[in-house]
């Protein structure tokens, strides 16, 4: 929580107040810039480290990181999240000197030109790679369920009338955003979820491998498994209609942008066992992730679905981390959300 008070906007700090990292980023810095690793501003850098709070109270009973360093991040959270939903008025703007257009704003750094949905606005995705469109619309399932979070700590436990207060209505304006604005039709006419969206008419349908995620609707809290506009948008990105699945001689399911076409990520293939209901489908993907490693024993980043030796990262503590919850998942080891 002490990072998200020097710099809500921030996705990335320094272990020390050292001027490491991308300091020459055309960014609106403040007094602690030294800290700052990186500045692209993405809605789950707010939301993990309050879910992640969140839990652990759920699951253990422990309160005493409720303490004032919590509720400073909290207000700050929302102050961000409440501004982003006005994007075009927002101080935040954000350009790299480089080549890899991923990796800065369009429009002088503010992005893509976006209009007032209820939704909060995201200048990069979970993959650090920029927004097409600026309401990404799996971030803002998740702030949905973070604010949810924010409200029942602050009724039931720190007894803030306005905080708690503040968060409903922030909450009930960004689904209802999402209700209006984030779902689209797929090629059979079906409406399903878009990835992101701009208030403006404009709507991509694909999803990306790094969570938060489309797939990862149920797993995050935002709906049940069972959801019928959530299975039709599954059954969507599980196929070519997703410029991001891929299918091959040894490997089938969601890559990125992050990395070369034809490579699946461990992440994607974890996530999407631990959405389905059908153990068998559980088991599958467990035994699939197994005989794709490559031979290290090790989850990496992404791999070939033609020649699983080839792939990025030696290791990638994420997609171990899913691996094991995937594990935990298929004999009913569960955390309490």
């Amino acid at each position: 929580m002490i990072y998200i008070n020097l710099d809500p906007y921030a996705n990335a700090f320094n272990e020390s107040e050292n001027f490491a990292g991308h300091q020459t980023d055309h960014t609106n810095f403040n007094e602690h810039k030294g800290w700052i690793w990186e500045r692209k501003y993405e809605i789950d850098s707010l939301c993990y480290p309050i879910q992640l709070a969140y839990l652990v109270y759920k699951n253990t009973g422990y309160t005493k990181h409720f303490d004032e360093e919590f509720i400073k991040a909290v207000k700050n959270t929302l102050n961000v999240f409440k501004t982003e939903q006005n994007h075009e008025d927002s101080p935040y703007h954000f350009v790299r000197d480089t080549e890899r257009h991923e990796d800065t704003l369009i429009r002088d750094g503010k992005g893509a030109k976006t209009a007032y949905t209820g939704m909060t606005w995201s200048g990069f995705r979970p993959s650090d790679d920029a927004c097409e469109y600026g309401y990404l619309v799996p971030s803002n399932m998740f702030a949905v369920v973070i604010l949810d979070y924010i409200k029942e700590i602050f009724t039931e436990l720190l007894s803030n009338k306005e905080i708690a207060n503040e968060a409903e209505i922030l909450r009930d304006e960004i689904q209802e955003g999402l209700e209006k604005f984030a779902k689209t039709k797929n090629q059979q006419g079906e409406e399903v979820w878009a990835y992101d969206v701009d208030g403006l008419g404009n709507k991509t349908l694909m999803d990306d491998s790094n969570v938060p995620n489309l797939i990862a609707a149920p797993y995050l809290g935002f709906c049940q498994a069972e959801d019928e506009v959530y299975l039709k948008t599954r059954q969507t990105l599980l196929s070519k209609e997703n410029p991001y699945y891929y299918e091959g001689k040894y490997a089938r399911g969601i890559g990125s942008s992050h990395t070369p076409e034809n490579y699946v990520w461990p992440i994607a293939l974890a996530m999407e066992g631990m959405t389905t209901n059908d153990k068998s489908e559980k088991e599958r993907i467990l035994n699939h992730l197994v005989e794709t490693d490559a031979g290290t024993h090790l989850m990496h980043e992404g791999f070939d679905v033609n020649n699983p030796q080839n792939y990025t990262r030696e290791w990638f503590s994420w997609a171990n981390m899913m691996f094991c919850e995937l594990v935990m998942d298929y004999f009913d080891i569960r955390i309490e959300k």
